[in-house]
């Protein structure tokens, strides 16, 4: 959904359930991290593949992370506006 310069991505019961607008306190940005729950493995990789395919900056390859827990698998890029975006899938291979 677009509604001018906020954009809302994803779908539950009919509506976004992630908003993106634009920064509007007169701060300057800083980084955040931002992470999406993929459904699978799989969808882990291609979000990672996409996204490096389109120009992002690589920050970790898809891998499981068990420092977060056994089947915590996650791959991040930094995006252009220098942010850790992240594709996530909490269940197992």
């Amino acid at each position: 959904m677009d509604f001018g310069n906020v954009i809302g991505y994803g779908s539950s019961a009919g509506r976004p359930t992630f908003w993106v607008g634009p920064l509007t306190s007169g701060e300057p940005n800083r980084e955040i991290h931002i992470a999406f729950q993929a459904p699978d493995r799989a969808a882990v990789r291609a979000f990672f593949d996409a996204a490096v395919a389109t120009g992002a900056t690589v920050l970790h390859a898809p891998r499981v992370w068990p420092e977060y827990h056994p089947q915590y698998y996650g791959g991040f890029v930094r995006d252009p506006d220098g942010n850790n975006v992240e594709a996530v899938c909490h269940g197992p291979a």
